[in-house]
């Protein structure tokens, strides 16, 4: 499980044995929410957010973080996906202790 970015008590994160379309996972004390960035000719140009199946979802100020690190770090995002499913690049995780509004 590479673990993307740790922002407030709140885990962003891939599975590694994910499927297309792009999309990570956060996480907070058991609970989890999914975002999928959709990319057209290599540009985000939306994000789907929803609950995980069999999971309990985010509270809503977690899923207010979890929507403020996507969308703040979403072409970031789709850069560290090709780089670890695409080139098999390991990935280094970033603690994110300022507010990205």
């Amino acid at each position: 499980m590479p673990k993307l970015y740790e922002y407030f008590g709140l885990v962003v994160l891939f599975y590694a044995n994910e499927h297309e379309p792009v999309h990570v996972h956060g996480k907070c004390q058991g609970r989890e929410a999914r975002a999928e960035l959709i990319v057209v000719n290599g540009r985000v140009t939306e994000i789907r957010y929803s609950a995980t199946a069999g999971r309990t979802p985010l509270e809503p100020n977690e899923m207010r973080l979890f929507k403020e690190l996507v969308t703040a770090r979403a072409d970031e995002i789709v850069a560290k996906w090709i780089d670890f499913f695409v080139l098999h690049k390991p990935l280094q995780a970033e603690t994110i202790t300022r507010r990205l509004k």
